[in-house]
């Protein structure tokens, strides 16, 4: 039988998959053979079966040493593949090079059983007795769907369930406990992870309301938690919509400026994922964005992963002209300079460029900078194909503006 804790103390090496493999024939055996198994024994070997599937899906995404994944499939957040990338829906360039695309999260053990709608049950009615039973209820969710992806389906199953896990939480509700708001807002983190949960989520009056608030206000998990559950929703079109309808961007840029390690990247995250809608960006923008993420990137903080936002809001007109008041020339060229990420080069000289085509009067910032330490020359030889691209466009521009001025 197994041990309890065994999934913590098995070391993360190869031999993990067979000894979790071998932990598994003996809670399958016993749950076969012993009329009188725990029923504990189902839950450990679905947790089992669980690290399996990460463990292979892990070992999928490995790639040999001389493949090399184009920067362009690859999110500018998580550095990870993703899943659906633009360039391509089929997915065809990752076929050629022999790199298997992730595959839609999807739970391995999602039989829900009576017993587990019966317990479900049981927890979302004592969100409607005292505080006591309502945070004792709300910490065994925020741990079974964390660690049982078939309670995270559950909720899939009812229309009613997220509202009755939600109660406590309701408008009108005066003075919500603290520990209590937490350990909700991050049942709704772990839920939204599962594919089905994610409209059913997004699309219920009291969700997104709710994750907006709790971005505002809670213990810096709650806002963090709340942000991270923004951002995996989110991973839908029509939830991008929704959310930004709600006014979240607003909140989740306040929680950026602040500027709390923990906070951060689950902020940055939400808002790059919901930017790309057009008309979230425009909302960004009037949100004050540009302005918080210049200034992170000016003091050196979270660099890589602003300056992916940076490099897509560069497509709205209004953040152009905002990055051009507030010394974005001189940053970015100092970026390309000093940094040894040939991403962050290439973002830097892609806001450049927009900058230059929008703003004729920055091409003298430019000049200035390529007469004394040719930053734009050097990258022209070296960047990526991208970054080259950008640079001679940039350099093409100030020769020709150098020989109309010569000529009048």
């Amino acid at each position: 039988m197994a041990k309890s804790g065994v999934l913590e103390t098995i070391p993360c090496t190869v031999t993990k998959a067979t000894e979790l493999k071998k932990e598994l024939e003996k809670l399958v055996k016993a749950i076969l053979d012993e009329e009188d198994y725990r029923v504990e024994a189902t839950d450990e070997a679905m947790r089992v079966l669980s690290v399996l599937k990460e463990l292979k899906f892990k070992k999928s995404l490995k790639m040999v040493d001389d493949t090399v994944v184009p920067e362009e499939f690859k999110c500018p957040i998580s550095r990870e593949i993703m899943g659906d990338p633009v360039v391509l829906a089929t997915g065809q360039w990752c076929k050629e090079r022999g790199i298997e695309l992730p595959r839609p999260a999807k739970d391995v053990d999602e039989v829900r059983t009576d017993a587990d709608r019966g317990h479900l049950k049981s927890l979302l009615e004592k969100m409607s007795s005292s505080l006591s039973d309502q945070k004792e209820a709300a910490k065994e969710l925020r741990l079974l769907t964390k660690r049982m992806p078939s309670f995270r389906a559950l909720f899939s199953d009812s229309t009613d369930a997220i509202p009755k896990l939600l109660n406590p939480l309701s408008p009108g509700r005066a003075n919500t406990h603290p520990d209590l708001q937490e350990d909700l807002i991050t049942t709704v983190l772990n839920l939204s992870i599962h594919d089905n949960n994610k409209r059913l989520a997004a699309e219920n009056p009291l969700v997104i309301p709710l994750l907006v608030e709790s971005v505002k206000s809670g213990t810096i998990e709650t806002r963090s938690n709340a942000a991270a559950a923004i951002f995996s929703l989110s991973a839908l079109d029509s939830n991008k919509l929704i959310i930004g309808k709600s006014g979240a961007l607003k909140p989740l840029i306040d929680l950026l400026e602040e500027g709390h390690p923990l906070a951060m990247k689950d902020a940055a995250s939400a808002i790059f994922n919901l930017c790309l809608v057009l008309e979230n960006k425009g909302r960004a923008v009037r949100e004050g964005a540009v302005r918080v993420i210049l200034k992170k990137i000016m003091d050196c903080i979270f660099v890589d992963e602003l300056l992916a936002i940076l490099a897509m809001l560069a497509s709205h007109q209004k953040a152009v002209e905002e990055m051009g008041e507030l010394g974005a020339v001189h940053c970015l060229l100092g970026i390309i300079r000093e940094s040894s990420s040939e991403r962050n080069k290439e973002n830097c000289v892609a806001i450049l460029h927009t900058i230059c085509l929008n703003d004729y009067s920055k091409l003298r910032d430019i000049r200035e900078e390529e007469n004394a330490k040719g930053t734009l020359s050097r990258l022209a030889e070296s960047g990526t194909s991208r970054a080259k691209r950008k640079a001679n466009s940039i350099l093409e521009r100030l020769n020709r503006a150098a020989s109309l001025t010569h000529t009048a």
